[in-house]
């Protein structure tokens, strides 16, 4: 049986991919791209200039068919609607009409929208954002691929994991998605999700709302449940932190099935009742928890407290008579409120039609009324209905979460994301006009990024067992890098604190505050009502860094120094005579620059200092690099005057022409510097880019033409170097330093070929750190590969340092 499976995918896959091939070259040959497929969607559209995408969850839940593998699958079907959520996408569509009215924003042009329904599945919110991404024609001939695309941005998706997974895709391609429910803290990273936006709050602050409950009721043993999402496992982990950060202890941790499973069901509504914590934290959607409290209902489990998130709170599945005696005095956490005039009356005014593409609204008609518009009648939700729908039916004579509009919270994020949207384009439309702040904007809000709109809204508390929590129940208001001008010093709250089930509830309006954006060189407090200076950072002296770079330095100092005693002290022995003691010298001499020019890099920048550091390293590295390039052209033609066939080698090579060749070559690097610093010289730069909250102190390079030309003749020397001394490793080693030359190049050059990546990856003072660690390298690398083995003879054998040795080797060398 498995075998055949497998032979019927292999066969499908092989069907698949011909019907491709066959598809790809009759697009070429026709120009045209022709869609293969289309996914079965519920949803409703409206055409325009620029269209709006929108993802809702309609339904509850999604029914997949069983797989045969031996035809195409059945698409999965939706079931159980939601009339609230439904409510939400008509929001969007109501916002969009709105705004097509309005003269004043997107003037001449015409919005449209395209709703799907999601029904809380991830595999079909990527279907339903991958067709709102890429059209839905049947046909397209435009092989450029020029012109708008179909959607200019996306609400939704209004959960955690499909905003995940679709921000990965879309934001590829830079598409705006502005969710109105999705919460994850994760989702706040800029740089995985470039262009996700939100107009809720994520749940760093609802956690942190949460824990201040519990700890002003002094629950300190509770128990948690969550689901098995992005929203629920991030929700829960921060939850934990939050705890253990305030001594408090989680009695246990539970994680909602993702397939319903009854057994998983019973075992954890087992685990509440066995608990000793009467408080229950949950960080779930509805559909999630429905299951669960359907079997808390089975088992008629009192006695406990219920924290809700605010992904429940206000559902109206859990405002029933059935659920009172379970959920009521349930506290939860709300979404912001807000009213939308003329709501109700666009709601009321909603008629079915035999459009396909509309076809999410005959369900909802179907559901409402409960008929059906098929002669023979369908089941709904399990009941077989028989009246058949004429679509005259009055919505206004209902009473359901549809026509509900006193407590908009999710539809009225819906709405500000629409608007958000609207404004976005409208300033891309009057980029040139735009001269002043919008009241929309995006704005980093602590540790979420949320796209918001500047309204008054209302603060909710409640008064229970005559305590009452704190009217603050989130962060700062103020984004990083702002400061608050509260008018009268009150906070604002993220968030809405509802009581499920009777309490006494007061109203209080939150004061307005105003968030002043501190100047660059400052950031806000702690306590974000002053700006204060930002914390500067360079390679100091006092770094631990810097101590050991400067230690280095000094030390490489120091060698070259003892070097060069001891290269005085026997300036007459054959090995130092015989390797050009005077090259020798200005060799050491220049490696001693080299050691010591670091320390200009180290300490904060000034000008002298910028302009000086790359000059000094530039001019000489050359002067040592010039020094070895003629020390190894002096030994080759030494050794071809000692052969009849280049007795007139040496005349080219005599002291004068080296001092002359060393001169030319460092003249060539000075020239170099100097055309750089007069025309784009090396300056103090305050960076703030790296991060915003620091200011990093660095030398600005001023010409990247200049900087290149430094380091690319200090390669083309180094080169030419390790070139010649390649060819010439063969010579006899005591007097000639040829093997140890190529050695010390080829350290010297694998050195500098890994500083260039190095040096650009690395961020603020550790690029000053990467190029010194590159020049005290390549300077160690020269010194002790050229020099270490003549002191080794020198000191420890001078046997081996005489002139009868030396001339024996020679001999040996030359008559062999």
């Amino acid at each position: 049986k498995w075998i055949s499976k497998m032979m019927w995918i292999i066969l499908y896959i092989f069907l698949y991919l011909s019907f491709n091939c066959i598809s790809a070259d009759s697009i070429l040959k026709s120009g045209t791209c022709q869609l293969q497929g289309r996914f079965k969607l519920n949803g409703m559209q409206q055409d325009g200039d620029f269209i709006l995408g929108g993802l809702f969850h309609v339904h509850f839940f999604t029914v997949f068919p069983e797989l045969s593998f031996r035809m195409e699958p059945e698409p999965p079907y939706c079931e159980k609607f939601n009339i609230e959520i439904f409510q939400q996408a008509q929001t969007m569509a109501f916002a969009v009409n709105e705004i097509n009215k309005n003269p004043n924003l997107l003037p001449n042009i015409t919005l449209g929208y395209h709703l799907y329904d999601n029904c809380v599945r991830l595999g079909i919110a990527f279907r339903a954002a991958i067709s709102l991404a890429s059209g839905t024609e049947e046909s397209f001939s435009n092989l450029n691929c020029t012109g708008p695309p179909p959607v200019i941005g996306i609400v939704g998706d209004p959960s955690s994991t499909p905003s995940i997974a679709i921000s990965n895709v879309l934001g590829l391609f830079r598409v705006p998605i502005v969710s109105h429910y999705a919460t994850c803290s994760c989702l706040s990273d800029r740089k995985k999700y470039p262009s996700f936006f939100r107009t809720i709050p994520s749940d760093a602050f609802q956690v942190r709302a949460m824990v201040q409950i519990l700890r002003h009721f002094g629950w300190t043993w509770v128990g948690l449940i969550y689901s098995d999402d992005d929203y629920g496992i991030y929700a829960a982990q921060l939850f934990q932190q939050e705890m253990q950060l305030f001594g408090h202890c989680v009695a246990f941790s539970e994680i909602l099935p993702h397939d319903n499973n009854l057994r998983d069901i019973q075992r954890i509504t087992g685990v509440i009742e066995a608990s000793t914590a009467r408080v229950v934290v949950v960080f779930s959607t509805s559909s999630f928890l429905i299951p669960l409290m359907e079997e808390v209902v089975l088992q008629n489990m009192t006695g406990r407290q219920w924290i809700a998130s605010e992904a429940w709170t206000t559902s109206p599945v859990y405002h029933t008579p059935r659920f009172l005696p379970i959920l009521g005095g349930t506290l939860g956490i709300a979404i912001r409120r807000g009213e939308i005039q003329g709501l109700r009356e666009f709601l009321l005014r909603l008629r079915p039609s035999n459009d396909q593409k509309n076809n999410i609204v005959r369900i909802f008609w179907e559901n409402m009324f409960r008929c059906s518009f098929e002669n023979w009648g369908r089941a709904i939700d399990g009941e077989q209905v028989k009246k058949v729908c004429t679509g005259q039916e009055d919505l206004s004579n209902t009473d359901t979460p549809y026509t509900d509009v006193s407590g908009l919270r999710a539809a009225y994020n819906v709405y500000k994301a629409v608007y958000a949207l609207a404004h976005a384009l409208h300033d891309l439309m009057h980029i040139e006009e735009l001269k002043m702040i919008h009241t929309v904007g995006v704005v980093n809000k602590g540790a979420a990024t949320e796209m918001v709109l500047t309204l008054d809204d209302d603060s909710i508390y409640w008064n229970f067992e005559t305590k009452k929590p704190p009217r603050s129940l989130c962060s700062e208001s103020c984004p990083p890098g702002t400061r608050q001008a509260r008018r009268k010093g009150l906070p604002v709250c993220c968030f809405d604190c509802l009581p499920c089930g009777d309490g006494e509830i007061s109203n209080t309006t939150s004061e307005e505050i105003i968030c002043t954006v501190c100047p660059d060189e400052f950031w806000s407090n702690s306590d974000k009502d002053q700006c204060v200076p930002k914390e500067v950072e360079f390679l100091s002296y006092e770094d631990p860094l810097g101590i050991s770079l400067t230690t280095a330095s000094l030390l490489g100092t120091c060698i070259c120094a003892l070097v060069m005693v001891i290269f005085a002290l026997h300036r007459n022995t054959p090995i130092v005579r015989a390797n050009n003691s005077e090259l020798s010298f200005l060799l050491l001499l220049s490696l001693k620059l080299c050691f010591l020019c670091v320390l200009l890099f180290i300490g904060r920048p000034q000008l002298w200092t910028c302009q000086l550091r790359h000059a000094v390293f530039g001019i000489s590295f050359v002067l040592c690099i010039s020094s070895i390039l003629v020390k190894t052209m002096v030994v080759i033609a030494v050794f071809k005057s000692s052969r009849p066939e280049g007795k007139g080698a040496m005349k080219w090579f005599g002291a004068a022409q080296q001092r002359c060749t060393v001169l030319v070559l460092t003249a060539l690097q000075v020239v170099i510097c100097a055309v750089w610093l007069s025309t784009a010289s090396p300056t103090p730069h305050k960076n703030n880019q790296y991060t915003r909250s620091k200011i990093v102190y660095e030398c600005a390079i001023g010409s990247v033409a200049g900087f290149s030309m430094l380091l690319g003749y200090i390669g083309l020397l180094a080169a030419v170097s390790f070139l010649l001394a390649f060819l010439a490793r063969n010579l006899p080693d005591n007097f000639n330093e040829a093997k140890f030359i190529t050695f010390s190049m080829l350290i010297f050059c694998a050195v500098w070929i890994a500083f260039v990546p190095a040096y650009v990856s690395s961020p603020g003072k550790y690029a000053v750190a990467v190029e010194i660690f590159a020049i005290l390298a390549s300077s160690f690398g020269l010194l002790v590969a050229i020099f270490a083995p003549k002191c080794y003879i020198i000191l420890l054998h001078p046997e081996r340092n005489t002139k009868n040795y030396i001339l024996h080797i020679l001999h040996k060398v030359l008559y062999k």
